[in-house]
């Protein structure tokens, strides 16, 4: 086992690595030049200063500039695979004639994760608050969805055809459905602006500093609608992927056979029938937990939760490119940390699968 994930993490580095390269070269191909924009601020704001320079001595300094800037952020060279190293921190950066700085090895592997323009700091404190809400709402939505439609599929399964049963698949292929903006905007049609139970947008209180039980309450209470939005929306596939792996597992000889021994029905279904179904229900949960990463994008831009989906909207619109490609690389580590427990949990679950080989 410890070979085998040893190994898988092997692979992820490799995987993170090519995708890497073909994230950094998607943005920089980009039509954005951050010192040509920095050199341009700077003469604006010196413009009376630049007042009784020439022509000819005006266009030399703003070069010089735009020169110093671009050896500041390592791409006055067009050598992509060149600012790759350097954005990794593997190629040291050129010295600064202008600033006087030594070029040394400044990039991911030392610890600069980029600088945001738009936030004016570094994009680390940018990213650290998002990204604890996403993970505390991803989280938290994960082990609601799972708690109502695992014993909701179960059911399901146990009463086939059942009029509960034929409700049930009614009512779930109506969330399966529809896509998840229009849920948002019906449930904040419905609870906000009709019943008035929650707030339509925000994370707590305006204006309030609570601390504690307080604080929690707060949070939990602006954070109720979407979290009933975002279970809402997964109980459709979830729930039927549990009932067709129950279905499945309670068809199977096995069964029949604990059955005709006489064993209980409880324990036939949360044993036995429960047991055999995992294997598929393991790939999608995981599979969805990874991805409801990606779908919080809409969440959290539709009700206004300052998470890392609402970040990178707002990153892309203004070309605050250093956020973006952080947040993609989360995303895909996300991916690949997801694919690697799948592998594993499969060997828990199921004694015939060995992780090891």
């Amino acid at each position: 086992m410890f070979k085998y994930v040893l190994k898988r993490i092997g692979y992820m580095f490799l995987v993170l690595f090519i995708l890497s390269i073909v994230i950094f070269m998607i943005y920089n191909l980009t039509p954005s030049n951050r010192a040509y924009t920095d050199a341009k601020a700077d003469q604006v704001a010196m413009k009376q200063q630049l007042a009784g320079m020439s022509a000819e001595a005006q266009a030399k300094w703003f070069e010089e500039r735009y020169e110093m800037y671009q050896i500041s952020y390592g791409t006055e060279t067009n050598n992509m695979i060149l600012r790759y190293l350097r954005w990794v921190g593997l190629y040291p950066y050129a010295d600064n004639p202008y600033t006087g700085k030594e070029g040394k090895l400044n990039g991911l592997l030392q610890g600069n994760f980029g600088y945001s323009y738009q936030y004016k700091k570094d994009v680390v404190n940018v990213v650290a608050a998002p990204m604890k809400n996403t993970i505390f709402i991803n989280i938290f939505a994960t082990i609601l969805a799972l708690a109502i439609t695992i014993p909701l599929g179960i059911a399901c399964a146990v009463r086939k055809n059942s009029k509960f049963d034929r409700f049930t698949q009614v009512f779930t292929i109506i969330g399966y459905s529809l896509p998840s903006f229009i849920i948002c905007i019906l449930f904040i049609w419905v609870f906000c602006a009709l019943l008035g139970w929650f707030p339509a947008s925000g994370m707590k209180t305006p204006g309030s500093s609570y601390e504690g039980f307080k604080w929690f309450t707060d949070r939990m209470y602006y954070l109720a609608l979407p979290l009933i939005t975002m279970t809402f929306c997964s109980l459709g596939s979830m729930t039927r992927y549990v009932r067709a792996s129950m279905i499945d597992a309670l068809s199977m000889d096995c069964i029949r056979t604990a059955r005709a021994k006489g064993v209980k029905e409880k324990t036939v279904i949360y044993s036995h029938a429960w047991r055999n179904a995992l294997i598929p229900i393991v790939t999608m949960i995981v599979g969805w937990f990874t991805s409801i990463f990606a779908g919080s994008l809409i969440f959290e831009d539709m009700f206004g939760l300052n998470g890392m989906g609402k970040l990178m909207i707002s990153s892309l619109r203004t070309s605050d490119y250093d956020v973006t490609i952080l947040m993609q690389l989360f995303y895909v580590v996300v991916a690949l940390l997801g694919n690697l427990v799948i592998d594993i949990v499969y060997g828990l679950v199921d004694p015939r699968v060995r992780v090891n080989k």
